[in-house]
């Protein structure tokens, strides 16, 4: 049996000043083998329950995995961790680029911030050597000037540079973590976190290679990747067209949040912002993350107007800032996702906020007195703009809106509260649980919010029982096909709760999740334990890496528990239940008392009190979490 390797932990009291160096048990780290694992298990060990998202006692862990930095796809993942300003919960988020697997080559598994600064600080890593400088000259700046400015200022141009903007300086509550100007730590407001410290970026500096255990077999599997891709339609579709290549296409099928999920039908707009149209006219270029071959990433360029610096915007950014907006114009939505890169913003809790404005708007519930002059009508992609620049400096309306759709609404009231589409008050990613009711339910139970990257979604169930996503999911014991996607029955539950360990375990592993996954994904879960086996010498199973993903998944939920989470917020925005009006989706609506079954099963299937949807003590016991009772 494989010893494995111990967690090697940099602390920083940023109150204090001081840096420790721990190591955390092997043993211990295979429980938690990595990002979001590691990350909730390390914060969770210093954090006092009760102590609010922005106070100093929060802390905050940048984790990644004992098989970072291996030169293969999709293993360049590095994961942020601290309680949510934005949900109140166990706040748990993801990014790419090059900055995990720099992490992992200077020997480091995880970073801790614990405290807060008396002036703003950034972090230098460069091997064993850590140091706090001063960030009072980058305060106040935009994402791309700060990373040119500490590349000059460190005389290296090959640093990767975590950092937030304005937004998280302004405590916006769903500002990102930003790096290379363009990858983002979104969504949970881990920005603000790190605002809130007055933290301003931590910068690594390029390390040594990383060598895997078994060098001839690892470099078979990452060999097989070119062949992979000329057999996998998807995945090389994302390299070509790039997440937001089926935008059009759920459209088309009635299923693309529009005008803040009033209808799923956006035939004005969606030809002009889908990935087809992207390809065609403005991008630039196919970026990519450490050692991937399936270069997905988008990098756009709009002379004199948006800067390739900051990337592009992919699926679910062209559908927040697009048709949650109303907005047709392509080059308007290149621009927002640039003025959220520069600021730091989540793109989808943007969109989904400014959407839900000009729904108030609309509706009479917000006035052009109040919208300070901007005409907050859907399909004002000038006033989007505008807005998100006001969001991440606080301005006007702007401050009301930081907070997220579901506090603006308690601010606004005449019943706004339905515009928010939200749960757990993070607004709903462009996945529509009316066409996906497993993802819905996901959506509704998972600890952090609405998450489309927490469980496989429904319409890999439709495909024939000979393909490829089907014969993976076999490998979980999901055998249950379907005529359509829209059931919500035992099987479908079932499929919701061990894809969600399934994806947990990647989360854990800090694996790209377009790239390793079990279904359509690159490489599937054979290729997963090859990967533990070569990569780490780590002789694991099926069994014991989703027993890892269950393990991260009951954490969160205890954290959830001890700060007041009951199954009352396991909940759906009431539009949802709503059949549409419009569209070739008429009718089509998620069924309450199908989901409110679901939810009672998931719960039991899950090992969850059905009346507090969270863990019993045999649950607790049986995943090794007793020290949480």
């Amino acid at each position: 049996m494989v010893i494995f390797p111990e967690a090697k932990i940099l602390e920083i009291d940023l109150t204090s000043g001081t840096i420790n160096r721990k190591t955390l048990p092997g043993e211990i780290y295979r429980l938690y083998p990595g990002g979001s694992a590691l990350g909730l298990y390390l914060m969770m060990q210093d954090y006092i329950p009760g102590t609010e998202a922005l106070d100093p006692g929060n802390v905050l862990v940048f984790s990644v995995s004992p098989l970072t930095g291996l030169p293969i796809s999709g293993i360049s993942r590095m994961n942020v961790t601290a309680r949510s300003p934005l949900t109140g919960t166990a706040g748990d988020s993801q990014s790419g680029g090059f900055i995990a697997s720099y992490l992992k080559m200077n020997g480091w598994d995880a970073i801790v911030f614990k405290g807060k600064s008396q002036k703003p600080v950034y972090l230098v890593i460069d091997g064993n050597k850590a140091e706090l400088k001063d960030a009072s000259h980058l305060w106040g700046k935009v994402t791309g000037e700060v990373e040119s400015s500490l590349q000059d200022e460190l005389g290296d141009k090959n640093i990767e540079v975590a950092q937030i903007g304005p937004a998280g300086e302004n405590l916006v509550k769903y500002a990102c973590i930003i790096n290379k100007c363009s990858r983002a730590n979104g969504r949970n407001g881990m920005g603000a976190v790190m605002g809130s410290k007055n933290l301003k970026a931590m910068v690594v500096k390029k390390g040594r290679p990383m060598v895997a255990a078994d060098t001839e077999a690892f470099m078979a599997l990452a060999r097989s990747s070119r062949k992979r891709l000329e057999e996998n339609e998807g995945v090389a579709g994302l390299g070509l067209n790039g997440t937001d290549g089926d935008l059009e296409g759920f459209s088309d099928s009635g299923f693309l949040p529009t005008r803040n999920w009033k209808t799923g039908y956006f035939p004005e707009g969606a030809t002009n912002i889908t990935g087809t149209t992207m390809y065609e006219t403005v991008l630039k270029e196919r970026d990519t993350c450490y050692a991937c071959a399936v270069r997905c990433k988008r990098v756009v360029e709009i002379p004199g107007r948006v800067d390739p610096v900051y990337g592009g915007p992919e699926y679910e950014t062209c559908a927040a800032l697009g048709s949650y907006c109303g907005v047709t114009d392509l080059a308007e939505v290149c621009e927002a996702n640039m003025l959220c890169n520069m600021y730091g913003m989540d793109t989808i809790s943007c969109g989904a906020t400014i959407s839900f404005a000009m729904e108030c708007f609309e509706e009479g519930l917000l006035t052009s007195e109040q919208a300070e002059g901007l005409d907050l009508k859907f399909g004002n992609g000038a006033a989007v703009n505008a807005l998100i620049k006001k969001i991440a400096l606080r301005e006007g309306l702007g401050d009301l809106l930081a907070e997220g759709s579901a506090r603006a609404s308690e601010k606004i009231g005449g019943g706004s509260e339905k515009f928010s589409m939200s749960v757990k008050k993070q607004e709903m990613p462009a996945h529509m649980p009316q066409y996906k009711p497993a993802v819905g339910l996901v959506y509704a139970v998972n600890p952090f919010g609405a998450d489309h990257q927490s469980s496989e979604h429904d319409v890999f169930l439709v495909m024939p029982p000979d393909s490829r996503e089907r014969e993976r999911l076999s490998k979980l014991g999901i055998w249950k096909g379907y005529d359509n996607p829209y059931e919500l029955d035992a099987e479908k539950v079932r499929f919701a709760l061990d894809t969600q360990k399934y994806f947990s375990v990647l989360d854990s592993l800090s694996l790209c999740q377009f790239v390793w996954g079990p279904s359509w994904e690159l490489y599937g879960p054979d290729e997963l334990l090859e990967l533990c086996r070569a990569g780490l010498g780590w002789e694991t199973s099926l069994y014991e890496l989703m027993m890892a993903g269950e393990r991260r998944i009951n954490m969160m939920r205890q954290f959830n528990a001890r700060e007041g989470f009951t199954a009352a917020d396991d909940t759906l925005p009431a539009r949802l239940f709503e059949p549409f009006t419009d569209g070739p989706a008429k009718g089509i609506h998620v069924d309450r008392d199908a989901f409110e079954a679901g939810k009672k099963l998931y719960y039991e299937m899950a090992g969850w009190d059905p009346q507090t949807g969270n863990p019993t003590a045999a649950t607790l016991k049986k995943l090794s979490l007793d020290w949480l009772l």
